[in-house]
């Protein structure tokens, strides 16, 4: 088996269900026998240069969710990387996440998952505002919405580096290019890291798979989670303390 690294950050003041998330992805990895790294600390602290995001965004002086890049500094050292946010929980009977992955890069698309009709007309509205203005590269439109990946989960493989140009990740992050969407302007103004990296790959030419909906299953918009190896608490916030916990407890004891 080749090496492989599924990379986590759990930076700043996190959600408590995060630690299950990661006790499990710690759990599936040690299975399969990849390497688990969990980020704990910033190491880029990227912050907007000329900020068109809220108070809230930047209340601990940089944007956390672009600290997931740093996992690019290992691409040197693994022949491939999943990198894994922190609120995912990985099921029992988890299948290998890189398995048929020959490709630059690897993800799910969200509008191929078997979505409710109201996440589905999220995901429409979404589209319109984060990817219609970027009409240099081709969306695939259709009447679900646009082909972007849900980055909570992808795959780069050691064959990306090219697409690098050796740059470190602050280099990488700092690219002209990506500075309208850290800076968040306009509709990107509470995008994450997933419209710019969307952006990167469709721009880059990269070779590209879309992976099983499964290993990305999102609570609260799929219709069933049936036969989930990843199931992605990605609406957290909108759930009542502790709720999650019992989710979990539940997927325990129906592996």
């Amino acid at each position: 088996m080749g090496k492989q690294l599924i990379y986590q950050v759990a930076v700043g003041e996190v959600p408590a269900f995060y630690e299950l998330c990661i006790e499990s992805v710690a759990d599936y990895a040690y299975r399969w026998g990849f390497k688990h790294i969990v980020q704990r600390e910033p190491q880029l602290r990227i912050k907007p240069l000329a900020s068109q995001r809220s108070v809230n965004a930047l209340r601990l002086g940089y944007l956390p969710i672009l600290e997931k890049e740093a996992a690019l500094a290992f691409l040197d050292s693994y022949e491939a990387i999943c990198i894994l946010d922190a609120d995912i929980y990985v099921t029992k009977h988890a299948e290998n996440v890189f398995s048929g992955v020959k490709t630059d890069f690897a993800g799910v698309l969200e509008r191929d998952m078997p979505l409710t009709p109201a996440y589905l007309d999220k995901i429409r509205k979404h589209s319109e505002g984060q990817f219609r203005s970027l009409t240099d590269v081709d969306w695939q439109w259709n009447q679900a919405g646009a082909a972007y990946y849900n980055m909570g989960v992808m795959i780069l493989n050691q064959s990306i580096l090219p697409y690098l140009h050796g740059q470190t990740p602050t280099e990488f992050l700092r690219r002209p290019e990506f500075a309208r969407f850290i800076n968040g302007e306009g509709h990107w103004k509470w995008s994450t890291d997933q419209t710019l990296l969307n952006w990167w790959v469709k721009k880059s030419g990269m070779t590209v798979t879309a992976m099983d909906w499964r290993f990305n299953a999102l609570y609260g918009a799929v219709e069933s989670l049936t036969g989930a190896h990843f199931v992605h608490f990605f609406l957290s916030a909108k759930q009542q303390p502790g709720a999650i916990e019992k989710i979990i407890e539940g997927f325990r004891h129906h592996a």
